[in-house]
């Protein structure tokens, strides 16, 4: 029998049990303390509990709880264990909560959550009807219950960071992270995705077996749906599918592919835009709108778009808009399109250019408050509008002026305030083809100085309130044709100016009741370039000849006005519909005098003989004119007109009458220069305007009558119409507009049009209303062209209207008289008249048309149809007569993710270049 050392016995008889009994009283303490836990139905004290979760240890200590060590080291403390512990069945706090009631099976190792269940642990949150939690095999499962009706309700939420999953019934390993998913339903941007059976890899990749894909809202039963048979989700990243074919209303389509790849982004991505097909009048075949997509930055992109036809044809387009928050946005449009008409060889054969740029900018008022810019540029070619292959705006075709500016002011906190601001314009007519630009225009003033009176006092009075200002104006302007834009001829023809400006004012009171204003302007003008009139013996004509060099002028003028205002009240009667009127009058007597210039002017031959001189200034033709030569001394006359009635409130409830406003504005005007030597009285110039049916209805009109009679040749003679036999006024012209808005909403409007970034027809130079049809983009057919609500909106009206039709409709109507040499004719009289009523929350109809009374004809006209397919869009725009003849029909995807599916149809306008 071998020897054995008293420490071996120690060791084998007292350790060896103690670590075994120590391994049982902390599993036994494990499982005391949860099976001793209360739980709680729905009537239970605490709704949410949580089960803390035991640290890993980082040594070779046994650390299960804190006090499960304190225990080990009152026990043991001679030695340490160099055991590893068994891991611990739970690695993150557990938040939960149910309804019903909270079960825990401590023998299954399971955790039941039923009704309105809810379950937190790591990274992923869980809502469901039921939710069983396996803390032995780290499982969750996750699914629906019925309801009294036996009804399956309370589909299971699963989100996981930024991913939502809401299937039917889910199976979760914690662990591993692994999940078999029924009837899964997730979006990845636009796309709803509906998979039968889902199987998560790893936080970023899923499979899914026969998945629906579709941007319908309704993704159980959408309107249609693509079918893929095995799909691969990268949320956030990608899509990619195997074989798919489309499916409409149930019914499978032989329209498929063999494979798909989506890229999903929560960010811009750049990509390919596929061209739609066409069939043109006389460019021949088309692949139009096809390019690259830039998605630069956050901030900015860039599309790059294309056309091209088979006879030659080609167009170029360059779009990019940009935004920072609070500080600025736009949107930048260039257009170029090389047109040819016909084939090479015939009669009919033309080429020509055309091109369109348009830049919008808009500053935020809160970035900067001290400087803003602002820019609104629309040029081109006079012709794009109506030559261009790819726009169908009518009503920017009908308009015959383009208009641009640029402008950036700044505002100089000084004493006293100075402000500047930089303008650069340019307007073009279509018609004329003439361009005026001003290249730039400079402003610079300085704030009202009060020599006279100190800053805190109050500035009452002749002296004290008399003023200086500081203005200077500076152009360089620049007058040329469409021809020659761009080229050397247009700078050399520039004119360049400075005016100078220094008012002189005051205003003071006399008699209590009359306000008197009187000043006078100091103005000088400074040129670069004057000219010199010569009768030319070779072409024997007189011709200007261009001085360049520093010239400039100084003229000075006098003004002064006196006018009070007048109230009067017709009372009525309290108990009378019209209770009360009232009459406001603001006569206003002015007179202004300006001296002779004379010393600014020269004389010139007019034929070579010298026998007779004319007169003309150096500076005619400047940009701010030349100085007058003969003394103006004119009193004016104008009287101002308002007129309110107090009515009768409707509402019982009122106990004050209602304002309304009769005529907004009636206006007298004329003048009487004492120096003239005949005609010295002015025409009568009479205006008003009106709104009429809660200021819906705009009246707005003006006359021209004329106190002097016509000889037989029609031409003004200086004796009064009264005295030649005729009345006291001969009306020699007057014109009235009334335009006039309603809908069956009250005249509410939930869509601002006056934002040229969201009405394409706006930017283009037409009209913010529909009166001439609506503008379209051929490249975008998806934008509704009644810019009305969207699908949201109409989800939740009704199927069916019962008995009102949403509608509106928008009357213009222009009435022009002319009788100035005794012509007494209706030089215009016509109606312009647009409509649109919805049939259906989801049909919509609508025309623009109008009638020329003067040359009995129908004016232009289109109509409009609109179908609201959900997920699809359908409409159909026709100009059946005019010189725009055209038609168009589309249908397709809403959204820009599948806006490539789509059918396009459409008769453009024969576009002849002239």
């Amino acid at each position: 029998m071998a020897r054995q050392k008293l420490s071996h016995i120690f060791t084998k008889i007292v350790f060896k049990p103690l670590r075994t009994n120590l391994f049982h009283i902390v599993l036994s303490a494990i499982f005391l303390t949860l099976g001793t836990a209360e739980t709680y139905s729905q009537e239970g004290k605490n709704k949410s509990t949580s089960i803390a979760a035991e640290k890993q240890p980082n040594t070779k200590k046994d650390s299960v709880s804190v006090s499960l060590s304190d225990i080990t080291k009152s026990a043991d403390t001679t030695a340490q264990d160099t055991i590893k512990p068994k891991k611990t069945f739970l690695e993150s706090r557990v938040k939960r909560k149910a309804v019903d009631y909270e079960k825990m099976d401590q023998k299954k190792k399971q955790l039941t959550l039923y009704n309105k269940a809810e379950l937190y642990y790591q990274d992923f949150e869980l809502k469901a009807g039921i939710i069983v939690m396996d803390y032995e095999k780290n499982e969750v499962y996750a699914g629906r219950i019925k309801d009294s009706a036996g009804n399956y309700t309370q589909r299971p939420v699963f989100k996981q960071g930024t991913n939502v999953i809401e299937p039917d019934s889910i199976r979760f390993n914690t662990i591993t992270k692994k999940a078999l998913v029924w009837n899964s339903r997730s979006a990845q941007g636009d796309l709803n995705i509906k998979g039968e059976v889902t199987k998560k890899e790893n936080d970023s990749v899923y499979f899914i077996k026969n998945a629906r894909i579709t941007t319908s809202k309704n993704i159980d039963d959408p309107e249609y749906y693509f079918l893929a048979r095995k799909l691969k989700l990268v949320p956030g990243k990608k899509v990619v599918v195997g074989l798919t074919n489309m499916v409409i209303a149930d019914v499978p389509t032989p329209l498929g592919i063999p494979f798909a790849f989506f890229p999903m982004s929560n960010k811009g991505t750049s990509g390919l835009i596929l061209p739609s097909p066409n069939n043109t009048n006389r460019q021949g075949f088309a692949l139009q709108n096809g390019g690259l997509y830039l998605a630069l930055s956050d901030n900015y992109d860039l599309a790059v778009l294309g056309d091209y036809y088979t006879n030659g044809s080609y167009a170029m387009r360059f779009e990019s808009s940009y935004a920072k928050r609070y500080k600025f946005r736009g949107n930048v449009n260039v257009r170029f399109e090389n047109q040819i008409q016909s084939e090479r060889g015939f009669p009919d054969y033309t080429k020509a250019t055309q091109y369109n740029i348009q830049w919008t900018h808009s500053q935020d008022a809160k970035s900067n408050p001290n400087s803003r810019f602002s820019a609104s540029v629309n040029l081109g070619s006079s012709k794009y509008y109506q030559q261009s292959m790819n726009q169908a705006n009518v009503g920017s075709a009908l308009n015959n002026t383009l208009s641009s500016s640029v402008s950036y002011s700044r505002t100089f906190n000084s004493v006293p305030q100075v402000n500047m601001s930089v303008t650069a314009t340019h307007s073009q007519n279509t018609q004329t083809e003439t361009i005026n630009m001003t290249l730039p225009t400079f402003q610079g003033s300085v704030d009202r100085i009060f020599p006279f009176a100190s800053e805190n006092e109050n500035k009452r009075g002749l002296i004290k309130n008399l003023n200086i200002q500081y203005n200077l104006n500076a152009q360089n302007q620049i007058t040329t044709k469409d021809s020659l834009f761009f080229k050397p001829q247009m700078f050399r023809d520039a004119r360049v100016g400075f005016q100078h400006t220094i008012p002189v004012n005051t205003n003071f009171k006399v008699f209590k009741h009359f306000s008197v204003s009187a000043g006078g302007t100091y103005n000088e003008v400074w040129y670069m370039k004057t000219i010199e009139k010569r009768f030319n013996p070779v072409s024997q004509k007189v011709e200007n000849f261009d001085v360049r060099g520093f010239d400039a002028f100084r003229t000075y003028n006098f003004s002064s006005s006196i006018g009070t205002t007048i109230y009067g009240t017709f009372n009525l009667g309290e108990n009378k519909k019209i209770q009360a009127i009232r009459h406001v009058m603001r006569p206003s007597v002015s007179y202004s005098y300006t001296p002779s210039f004379a010393k600014y002017y020269d004389t010139y031959d007019p034929d070579g003989t010298g026998t007779m001189l004319k007169e003309y200034s150096r500076f005619e033709g400047g940009i701010y004119g030349a100085p007058g030569k003969n003394i103006s001394n004119n009193i004016g006359f104008s009287l101002s007109n308002t007129f309110e009635a107090k009515v009768t409130d409707k509402d019982s409830t009122k106990t004050e009458p209602k304002k309304i406003m009769l005529l907004n504005n009636l206006n007298f005007s004329t003048s009487y220069d004492m120096t003239a030597d005949s005609l010295k009285l002015a025409p009568l110039r009479v205006s008003g305007g009106t709104a009429l049916f809660k200021e819906k209805m705009n009246i707005n009109f003006a006359a021209t009558l004329d106190p002097y009679a016509l000889d037989n040749a029609n031409r003004r003679i200086d004796r009064f119409n009264i005295d030649n036999g005729g009345s006291l006024f001969r009306l020699s012209s007057a014109n009235i507009t009334i335009n006039y808005s309603f809908s069956s909403t009250d005249g509410t409007n939930e869509n601002d049009r006056s934002d040229p970034l969201k009405n394409q027809g706006l930017r283009n130079g037409g009209r913010e209303d529909d009166l001439f049809g609506t503008a379209r983009d051929l490249g975008d057919n998806r934008q509704s062209q009644f810019n009305d609500e969207d699908t949201e909106k109409a989800e939740k009206k009704t199927r069916f209207y019962h008995a009102l039709l949403p509608w509106n409709m928008t009357l213009a109507y222009s009435l022009t008289y002319n009788n100035s040499s005794r012509q007494n004719e209706i030089t215009n009289n016509s109606v312009m008249i647009s409509g649109n009523v919805d049939l259906t929350p989801r049909w919509k109809v609508g025309i623009s048309t109008g009638y020329d009374f003067v040359q009995k004809g129908v004016t232009f006209t289109q109509l409009r149809f609109e179908r609201d397919l959900l997920s699809w869009r359908m409409d159909f725009n026709w100009i059946p007569i005019g010189d725009y003849t055209s038609w168009g029909f589309f249908i397709g995807i809403k959204s820009s993710v599948l806006s490539d599916i789509k059918w396009d149809k459409r008769r453009q306008p024969d576009r002849r270049l002239r």
